[in-house]
């Protein structure tokens, strides 16, 4: 609801945001697969939330890491599935604001002999170092899709390579190319007459 710090008006939407979280970090084990190993979809989100949390923890920041682990779930949920490494992560770095039914989750996926004993989670920082990022492809100032580009990608690559793309090419046909405007891992506007 916020930071524990402030002062907030209580409101009872507030309790049930949260129940609902639970609920859906409980469900999670309905779409688990046999894997000790982060997705590679997730690898890099999963580092991150680690690092994330765990500093928030550390600042007494609970608000924002409940976010960054809602954030998780999210993601968890769009890829369909959730893998016990990726499962237990999270259900340790949930326990210290929701040891009830993290402890029960531990303990119905068998993740070992009390939680209290396993190591926190930690954070590589190579690993939350993304191969491909998602940008904002504009034609003419106005948003017309999102594509998937390589991370490491330069304005001179930009320039030469995505205006041929096709998702790109559907909006310039017929119109003489003026200008490329690329923001790295942001977004390319392509100026066209």
């Amino acid at each position: 609801m916020g930071a524990f710090d402030q002062a907030i008006p209580w409101s009872t939407n507030g309790a049930k945001g949260c129940r609902k979280f639970l609920d859906r970090v409980w469900r999670l084990q309905e779409m688990l697969v046999d894997s000790d190993t982060y997705s590679e979809k997730l690898m890099a989100m999963m580092h991150e939330t680690i690092k994330k949390v765990s500093l928030d923890y550390e600042a007494m920041k609970f608000n924002t890491a409940i976010a960054a682990m809602m954030t998780l779930v999210n993601e968890m949920y769009a890829t369909g599935s959730v893998t016990k490494a990726e499962l237990k992560t999270l259900i340790q770095l949930l326990n210290p604001v929701a040891p009830h039914i993290t402890e029960e989750m531990w303990e119905r996926n068998g993740f070992g002999s009390g939680m209290m004993r396993a190591p926190w989670p930690q954070w590589d920082e190579a690993a939350m170092v993304k191969s491909e990022i998602e940008i904002a492809v504009q034609v003419c100032g106005k948003v017309r899709g999102h594509i998937m580009v390589p991370a490491d990608l330069t304005k001179e690559q930009a320039e030469a390579t995505l205006a041929s793309h096709e998702g790109v090419q559907r909006f310039l046909a017929g119109k003489n190319l003026v200008k490329v405007i690329y923001v790295p891992g942001r977004l390319v506007n392509f100026i066209a007459k």
